[in-house]
């Protein structure tokens, strides 16, 4: 059963102050609990309606899908909750190729490259600090447990450029055609905003402005949403880098 003062707890971390706050956030999903588990995230308090054999019973709670319902972010609760407290924050490492978000709003766009970077073996996403919280529940949601092998850095942009040796390619629709580029191993990719694109202060600091070319007939599609267009550069840097 689960208490009154726990369900305030758990609810209240669906906003970011309440997460600074206590320092906790929360996770959904059984495959995922155990990634982030698994990983070596610290965990304070699991809530599941079913046994769950991967944590120290003393952090299990078994509880109803009434009661989960009432602290999941999801319309349809999936079985588990975990709170982690969040990770001591580390030191960026200068990796070969990273990726920077200018300003990224929404939580589907910044899920999806998290995972993206997962999957693409990117170990570092250097974040504008006007970029959607990484611990937003609508985040880990479309991350899917990637955030658990992603470290996610939120900087002054222009200050960590203002030092870095790498090159800095940034996404435009007026940029050179990307399919004809010699892409390098060592850089890092710029996206930008959803709505404004890379900031004018950012573009400062590009050594090349890139694009994805349009190739449909109509050519009445405005521009790809974020996300796609980071997992389109995304594969072209690692197959340019590859041959």
């Amino acid at each position: 059963m689960i208490s009154k003062s726990q369900i305030k707890l758990i609810t209240s971390l669906h906003q970011k102050k309440y997460r600074i706050k206590h320092d906790l956030f929360f996770v959904e999903g059984t495959k995922v609990i155990q990634e982030f588990y698994g990983a070596g995230w610290e965990i304070y308090a699991l809530f599941s309606t079913e046994e769950i054999d991967f944590v120290p019973d003393g952090k299990v709670t078994l509880i109803s899908e009434i009661e989960l319902k009432k602290i999941s972010a999801l319309k349809t609760p999936n079985k588990a909750l975990a709170v982690f407290f969040l990770p001591t924050k580390k030191p960026i490492e200068n990796f070969n190729f990273s990726i920077a978000l200018d300003g990224i709003r929404d939580p589907g766009n910044m899920g999806t490259i998290i995972r993206l970077c997962d999957w693409f073996g990117v170990k570092s996403l250097l974040c504008s600090k006007d970029t959607v919280d990484c611990f937003n529940p609508k985040v880990l949601q479309a991350s899917m447990g990637s955030l658990a092998r992603v470290e996610v850095h939120y900087l002054d942009l222009e200050n960590y450029f203002e030092k870095n040796q790498l090159p800095v390619f940034g996404a435009f629709m007026e940029g050179n055609n990307v399919y004809r580029e010699k892409l390098p191993r060592k850089a890092i990719l710029l996206m930008g905003n959803e709505g404004k694109g890379i900031s004018a202060k950012l573009e400062t600091y590009l050594s090349k402005k890139i694009s994805i070319p349009q190739f449909g007939v109509e050519q009445q599609t405005e521009s790809l949403n974020v996300a796609m267009a980071t997992s389109i550069l995304l594969s072209e840097f690692h197959r340019s880098t590859e041959m």
